[in-house]
């Protein structure tokens, strides 16, 4: 086996091992742009050693210096995609607060359904309103107008396609 490698011949193994060290680095953090960075951020790490570093197994210890980087920068990408979301994320994020055009659509649409609801008759629209506004169940509102579930459900239907109808 070899005796000790020093700084120089240290980057004259590096560069002879790059290809591998990139694949060491893409296997960790599977992409091979990435395993690019961290092979180079290696280079800088080896190039910053001192004069009287050495070490006797040079590929093992570059091995270990892009695995050792790439392992934190699959770390850092973690807690980065944990606390951060993706920009395009926001944009599917529900603004609670109404703008101005969105409330003057709202309102809009608010009165077309009154006024089609307008057009129902009374007991059908008495049995949408105590339905749907006051929260009674299908059986209430029937025992209310004195007529059956059935013909609730379908006054309800009715008034709902009428909305709709309306909306669309």
């Amino acid at each position: 086996m070899s005796e000790h490698t020093e700084p120089m011949e240290l980057s004259l193994q590096f560069m002879a091992c790059r290809a591998q060290l990139r694949d060491a680095a893409a296997r960790i953090l599977g992409c091979r742009q990435r395993a690019e960075d961290v092979v180079q951020d290696a280079w800088f790490k080896i190039a910053e050693l001192p004069e009287d570093f050495s070490v006797r197994h040079p590929k093992a210890f570059l091995l270990q210096v892009v695995r050792n980087l790439a392992i934190d920068r699959q770390r850092r990408m973690a807690i980065e995609s944990f606390m951060f979301a993706e920009e395009e994320e926001g944009m599917d994020v529900i603004c609670h607060q109404a703008t101005p055009e969105g409330t003057s659509i709202s309102r809009q649409a608010l009165v077309s359904v009154a006024r089609a609801l307008s057009t129902l008759p009374e007991r059908t629209l008495r049995a949408f309103e105590l339905h749907r506004l006051d929260g009674y169940t299908q059986r209430e509102v029937a025992e209310h107008l004195g007529v059956s579930t059935t013909l609730v459900n379908f006054m309800i239907r009715d008034a709902m396609q009428c909305c709709r109808k309306q909306v669309a």
